[in-house]
């Protein structure tokens, strides 16, 4: 779990984001935050090793940094106000494949899971499996738990159908997709509970039938020593 201090400090973050600050806290955000996120992150791993093996991912690589790269942004605070870690499946990498995210904010906890960013490649190959395979994603995601835990999928979509995909095609409102994910929020109490990791984990296993389906339509890069042979 997450203690208080540990969101009492993103809250202070966000009214105080500018580097003297931060290194003046950092021990709290080192002890009180980053640390008990790998110790959670730890958690949902253990849950992930019975059920989703592949997507098990160390602490310190699951977790993202709270520094920002504001090169391009026009916003250069130069910190996150919150703290998250990607779980991708192994061998896919992390821009890829189909995910599961989580991350504390002092407005809420975010759980996440499936295709946020596509490269062009990526998403004519989902949108082509999914022109053949939508009925099955269908009917995944109809179960009771899915939409109590997992929610509706959500994702981002082209005004027009994808060059290559007829307009009247029964799915093309899914075709038409350039995100394909779960995207649920609770309350950011919840993340100091005892219990935190396997309210993370439960909702990663409800959504893994979709992360799974969604993984399937995206071809396994060939590793650099199998294009040697």
């Amino acid at each position: 779990m997450i203690p208080v201090e540990g969101i009492r400090f993103l809250k202070q973050l966000k009214k105080n984001n500018n580097r003297e600050w931060f290194q003046a806290h950092k021990p709290v955000f080192e002890e009180k935050l980053r640390a008990p996120m790998e110790a959670v992150v730890d958690g949902v791993n253990q849950t992930l090793a019975a059920g989703a093996p592949d997507y098990v991912t160390d602490a310190k690589k699951a977790i993202f940094r709270i520094y920002r790269d504001t090169r391009f942004s026009p916003d250069k605070t130069p910190y996150k106000t919150h703290l998250g870690a990607l779980f991708p499946k192994r061998g896919m990498g992390k821009l890829t494949a189909a995910s599961f995210y989580f991350h504390v904010a002092p407005e809420g906890i975010v759980v996440a899971g499936g295709v946020y960013f596509a490269e062009p490649k990526t998403l004519l190959q989902l949108r082509t499996y999914l022109s053949e395979h939508h009925r099955e994603l269908e009917a995944l995601l109809k179960p009771k738990r899915v939409k109590e835990l997992c929610g509706e999928l959500h994702g981002d979509a082209l005004s027009r159908p994808p060059k290559g995909f007829p307009a009247d095609h029964e799915a093309i409102e899914l075709i038409k997709r350039k995100q394909w994910y779960f995207d649920l929020t609770l309350p950011v109490e919840e993340a100091s509970q005892p219990g935190f990791a396997k309210t993370i984990s439960k909702r990663f296993l409800a959504m893994l039938p979709v992360v799974e389906f969604l993984n399937r339509g995206i071809p396994v890069p060939k590793r650099t020593d199998d294009l040697l042979r």
